[in-house]
């Protein structure tokens, strides 16, 4: 398949995208998620215990519950990207290791493997991802009260 100078802008446009929102989620810098969603963007983390919602929604689950975390990471690969002009789609899986802040219990680790399904946009700003959706693989060492169904 031979891509055009505008589709490989694209793609990278769009990886660059993703990568920022793992930053973002690392750092904890919520602040800067309007960088890489569209004000009107749906995310949905159910199927790793979390809630689905708007922005605002979001944000506030993660100021909530990722400082219960000492570390995560998330580590992505396997981008699969289909862009058709303005709109884009993509699978992208994640490996997460997520290590608890709990001194006391040697500040135990687990795993988590999902893949993001997004829908992107292009916008007067760049691309934005319009909607998020987690679709599970797998777990691993996870903590009884973490429901991930």
């Amino acid at each position: 398949m031979t891509l055009s100078l505008q589709e490989i802008s694209d793609r990278f446009e769009i990886q660059d995208l993703i990568v920022e929102y793992c930053d973002i989620i690392d750092t904890q810098e919520f602040d800067r998620l309007e960088s890489v969603f569209t004000e009107d963007a749906f995310i949905d983390y159910t199927v790793m215990g979390g809630p689905k919602g708007n922005l605002p929604e979001i944000r506030e689950f993660l100021a909530q519950s990722l400082p219960l975390f000492k570390n995560t990471q998330h580590m992505i690969a396997n981008y699969q990207i289909k862009i058709k002009g303005d709109e884009a789609t993509g699978r992208i899986m994640c490996f997460n290791p997520m290590q608890f802040n709990m001194e006391d219990q040697g500040n135990p680790i687990f795993f988590i493997g999902l893949w993001y399904v997004d829908k992107y946009i292009r916008t007067e700003n760049g691309w934005r991802i319009k909607e998020r959706v987690e679709e599970k693989s797998y777990d691993f060492n996870a903590p009884d009260f973490m429901a991930f169904e």
